[in-house]
C-alpha cells in the first residue's frame, strides 16, 4: 500500500506508534504536527521527510525551521499551520491531538473530503452532531483508532443489517480501581498517572482514573455508531484483554480481543478494510488465566455518571462538561485542586442553565468551551 497520509499530534502517544505503522507498512506522512515538542518533531521530520511540519508553539516554530534548513521540509506554525496541514491534499488525516483542540482541524479535514482516522474522542464529544452531518455531506468516512471504538467497529464487519441489541463498553477502572469516593480525595496526580495497562500521555492518562475518558467514549460511541444511551452498556474488564463488545437481537455477542497495543486499532484504522501482520504481542487465553468483569463505581467514580447524563440533557452540555474537565485537568496537574474537585466541576457544569441549545453551530461550540472554562476555574478556585 502507498497511502499518503496527515498526521495530527506526532510527537505523542499515538502519533508516534502511528509512525511505527508508517514505518513497517511505508505509508508516507505528508505532514506531521505537534504542539511544543520540537525537538521529537524534528527528529521525526529528518526520518520521514515529510512535506510539511508544524509546530503550535511559534517561537519554538522557529527554532525548528532554522534547524531544518539544511531539508526540504517547510515549516508552518501555530493553529493556522495545524489547519492547513488537515487541508493537503492526502489518503487520510489521523487526528491524535488531545481535548477540543482537534475539532476545527477534523472539520477542516473533512470539508475538503479527506476521510479520518479519529484518536480525538472530543471531535465528537463537543460537535458530533456537526461533525456526523459534514462526514455526510461530503461523503467522508470516519475511522475509529480508540481501542474500544476499534473494537465495536470491527465486531460490526459482516453484520449486514442484523440490529444491534446494545454495545458493551469495557474500562480498565484505571488505577484507582477498588477505592472509595473519601479515599479518592487524598489521591495526586503522581499516583493518578500511574495506569495499569495502557501508556497515554497525561491528560488522557488523569481521564481515565476519574472515568471521565470512560464518558467520553460512551458519547463518542453513539455518535460513531448511531445508538442511544440505552444501548450502551460500560463494563470494568481490568485485563483490558476485550476491547469491547456487541450484543445483537438475537442474543449472540461478538467481542474484540487482544493483547493491550494501540498499534492494532491503528493499523487497522489506516489499511481497512483489510488486515496485515502488525508487531504486536500475540494473545494467549492459556497465558491470561482468566478474564474478570464489574459493575464501574459511579458513585466513587462520579465523572462517568456526570458525562453521561450530559449527553442524556442534549444540546451543549457534553461541550460543556468537556470544557470544565479539562480546564480541572489542568488545575489538578498543576497541583491547584485536589483528585475529587474533576468530578465537582463536571457536576457544577451540568447545573447551569445556560447550555441548553439544541441547533448550535460550531462557533456555539466554541464559545461554549471558552464560557464552560471560566465558569470552572471560578468555581474551583474560589471555593471556600
Amino acid at each position: 500500500m502507498n497511502k499518503k497520509i496527515v498526521i495530527l499530534g506526532s510527537t505523542g502517544s499515538i502519533g508516534t506508534q502511528t509512525l511505527e505503522v508508517c514505518r513497517k507498512m511505508n505509508f508516507k506522512p505528508i505532514a506531521l504536527t505537534a504542539n511544543r515538542n520540537f525537538e521529537l518533531l524534528e527528529k521525526q521530520a529528518r526520518e520521514f521527510l515529510p512535506r510539511f511540519v508544524v509546530c503550535k508553539d511559534i517561537d519554538k516554530a522557529k527554532k525548528l525551521r532554522e534547524n531544518l534548513k539544511d531539508t526540504d521540509v517547510k515549516v508552518w506554525e501555530g493553529e493556522e499551520g495545524i489547519e492547513r496541514a488537515a487541508e493537503l491534499p492526502c489518503d487520510i488525516v489521523l487526528n491524535s491531538l488531545v481535548g477540543i483542540a482537534g475539532l476545527i482541524p477534523t472539520m477542516k479535514a473533512i470539508e475538503t473530503g479527506h476521510d479520518i482516522a479519529l484518536a480525538n474522542k472530543e471531535t465528537l464529544v463537543t460537535g458530533g452532531k456537526i461533525v456526523t452531518e459534514a462526514a455526510k455531506k461530503h461523503k467522508v468516512k470516519i475511522y475509529p483508532v480508540d481501542s474500544e471504538h476499534s473494537a465495536i467497529f470491527q465486531c460490526l464487519q459482516g453484520s449486514g443489517k442484523n440490529k444491534i441489541a446494545k454495545i458493551i463498553l469495557t474500562a480498565s477502572g484505571g488505577p484507582f480501581f477498588g477505592k472509595t469516593y473519601k479515599e479518592l480525595e487524598k489521591m495526586t496526580a503522581a499516583d493518578a498517572l500511574k495506569h495499569p495497562n495502557w501508556d497515554m500521555g497525561s491528560k488522557i492518562t488523569i481521564d481515565s482514573a476519574t472515568l471521565m475518558n470512560k464518558a467520553f467514549e460512551f458519547i463518542e460511541a453513539m455518535w460513531l455508531f448511531d445508538l442511544n444511551p440505552e444501548q450502551i452498556e460500560v463494563v470494568v474488564h481490568r485485563e483490558s484483554i476485550i476491547h469491547s463488545a456487541v450484543e445483537y437481537e438475537d442474543g449472540s455477542v461478538i467481542a474484540q480481543m487482544g493483547c493491550p497495543d494501540m498499534k492494532i486499532p491503528i493499523q487497522y484504522a489506516l489499511t481497512y478494510p483489510d488486515r496485515f501482520e502488525c508487531d504486536v504481542k500475540k494473545l494467549s487465553l492459556t497465558d491470561i488465566g482468566k478474564l474478570t468483569f464489574y459493575k464501574p463505581d459511579s458513585e466513587s467514580f462520579r465523572c462517568l455518571k456526570y458525562g453521561i447524563e450530559a449527553v442524556k440533557k442534549k444540546g451543549l452540555y457534553p461541550c460543556a462538561i468537556n470544557g470544565a474537565n479539562e480546564k480541572a485537568v489542568e488545575l489538578f496537574l498543576g497541583g491547584k485542586i485536589g483528585f475529587n474537585d474533576i468530578s465537582r466541576a463536571a457536576e457544577h457544569i451540568l447545573n447551569q442553565n445556560e447550555f441548553e441549545k439544541e441547533n448550535f453551530t460550531l462557533e456555539d461550540v466554541i464559545n461554549t468551551d471558552k464560557r464552560a472554562r471560566i465558569i470552572t476555574e471560578e468555581f474551583l478556585l474560589n471555593r471556600k
